[in-house]
């Protein structure tokens, strides 16, 4: 938020600020049916959907997108706040605003996750908070596991859930020429166009062995078999096995 201003269309460095005895005379005239007190309401309360949501900032949502969200939150809290029961409004509205930012980043996600999950991901995200403040450092996965006994493969899966998908096709360096992509980085390169060729080519130059040419292949490179067990299971003698091993192995080589 720093260095921005304006939130959709309202300039946020003169937003109001309600004193204690206006917002319950406001909260009970809205109450009571009053349009113009719950705007003043609302407008009174801006910077409370204002603080609430830089702890949501950067994970792929704009701030524009949260501060709307934020104000639905603000106007049901609003709308359903009981003077009589004795709790301020900001203890009753932060958790309303939280609740309805949390859904739209869960249904506005580019990976959908599970609800569990992402109730289990919030639950994290609220533990390592608490305990980077008890603690000033932060926290390990098996302490965040401790505080809410659950399995650390648990914390690990729900983290991993909130992490922001990444494109494969996403610039990680340009020196003014070329751009180094993510897939650069993380490709396999045993999955490469000259990989694929090699293993067609070799499949088409034993297809050209003869079958028991093959056979004696199988059982030497792909089952682990002696020359000697080889020779025993095919019935000839352990040096046909070598020249015929050695033979189609040169006939495979100059076929590649």
């Amino acid at each position: 938020m720093r260095g921005k201003v304006e939130l959709c269309g309202v300039d946020t460095a003169k937003l109001p600020v309600l004193k204690n005895e206006e917002m319950t005379e406001l909260l009970r005239r809205s109450g009571s049916g009053d349009k113009q007190a719950r705007e003043e309401l609302i407008c009174g309360n801006l910077r409370l959907v204002l603080s609430v949501i830089q702890r949501f900032l950067g994970r792929g949502a704009s701030a524009d997108d949260l501060f709307q969200v934020g104000c639905i939150g603000l106007i049901k809290a609003i709308d359903n706040f009981d003077l009589n029961q004795c709790v301020r409004f900001s203890t009753y509205a932060v958790p309303m605003i939280i609740g309805e930012i949390r859904r739209y980043l869960r249904d506005n996600s580019s990976l959908r996750v599970s609800r569990s999950m992402r109730d289990t991901a919030y639950r994290v995200l609220q533990a390592r908070e608490k305990l980077l403040g008890q603690s000033q450092r932060e926290p390990t996965v098996e302490e965040i596991a401790r505080e809410l006994d659950i399995p650390r493969e648990d914390v690990v899966m729900a983290m991993d859930a909130m992490a922001d998908p990444v494109s494969l096709y996403e610039p990680v360096y340009s020196d003014g020429a070329d751009a180094a992509c993510v897939m650069d980085q993380v490709r396999d390169r045993s999955c490469s166009d000259e990989v694929w060729l090699r293993q067609i080519a070799l499949k088409d130059a034993i297809a050209r062995l003869g079958p028991r040419e093959r056979r004696i292949l199988t059982m030497r490179f792909f089952q682990g078999l002696t020359q000697m067990e080889v020779s025993a299971r095919i019935g000839i003698s352990q040096a046909q096995v070598s020249r015929l091993e050695k033979g189609a192995v040169g006939s495979i080589r100059q076929a590649l």
